[in-house]
């Protein structure tokens, strides 16, 4: 099996160090990681003529490691393109994500923007999270809990075109997850997000200009369940949750039909 690996916190960040080590037992390794932190970044890519620095690093003891300054959506087109263009990976495996991406965090997050990525060529993919952002996170759950995970979800692959897994775990040891519970991306927004900081202490900051840093508050939405997946990890289980590519609204568009919208004008 071939396996490749990305993230969007960079190469050097522990959880994809530790993914690597753990994805060795299934088969042969590859991992481009951006060489420095994307979070936040989605699907985005790196366009135009922005240049793109790539290195090979030296041979690690799990895989063959390589970095590109670029998005993680951009690190998986640069391995489809280079080392995989002949035949693509049999799986893509995003992480492991230093933090949650669970509810509205899935459409900012870059590990699940790779993903995506992976899907819309038609590979299969898993992005793999934990509930904590600390550099130095503990990631011995996921070596004890994953590669089940792994398995199962990938010999019982239903090969269903733009399909891509979103899992996420709570931050604590392995000893105290209850369970795994398959959940849906809950849903709730970030409120009171723009921290102002000292301008004072940014001197490369032009004369008149404020700064600002990204933080916020995070408001749950009514509608939510048990079963949201951000519900799931605070409850103490693994949250799994199944997407894909098209995010047609199949009953809106019934709607619009039926409200007469597909005509053809006399001309």
């Amino acid at each position: 099996m071939n396996i490749l690996i990305t993230n969007d916190d960079g190469y050097t960040a522990k959880g994809i160090h530790a993914l690597a080590e753990m994805m060795c037992q299934f088969g042969r390794v590859t991992v481009i990681a951006p060489k420095r932190h994307q979070s936040g970044m989605s699907m985005a890519v790196s366009l135009s003529q922005r240049i793109m620095a790539y290195k090979e690093l030296p041979d690690e003891k799990y895989g063959k490691w390589s970095y590109l300054d670029a998005t993680p959506a951009s690190c998986i087109k640069y391995g489809f393109n280079f080392p995989f263009l002949e035949c693509h990976p049999d799986i893509v495996i995003c992480g492991i994500n230093h933090g949650s991406n669970a509810a509205s965090a899935t459409c900012y997050s870059g590990t699940m923007g790779a993903a995506e990525e992976a899907a819309l060529n038609g590979v299969p993919a898993i992005g793999v999270s934990v509930d904590c952002s600390n550099e130095d996170a503990d990631f011995s759950a996921v070596e004890v809990f994953f590669p089940a995970i792994f398995k199962i979800l990938y010999d019982n692959s239903p090969h269903k075109y733009g399909l891509f897994y979103n899992v996420n775990f709570p931050n604590v040891p392995a000893d105290m997850i209850k369970g795994i519970r398959v959940g849906y991306q809950g849903l709730g927004k970030w409120v009171r997000e723009f921290s102002n900081l000292d301008v004072t202490l940014l001197p490369e900051l032009e004369k008149g200009e404020s700064a600002y840093a990204m933080k916020g508050d995070f408001v749950d939405d009514p509608e939510n369940t048990e079963y949201a997946d951000h519900h799931i990890i605070e409850n103490r289980f693994i949250a799994i949750v199944p997407e894909k590519l098209d995010r047609t609204d199949y009953d809106e568009r019934q709607r619009l039909i039926n409200l007469d919208f597909n005509k053809v004008f006399n001309k």
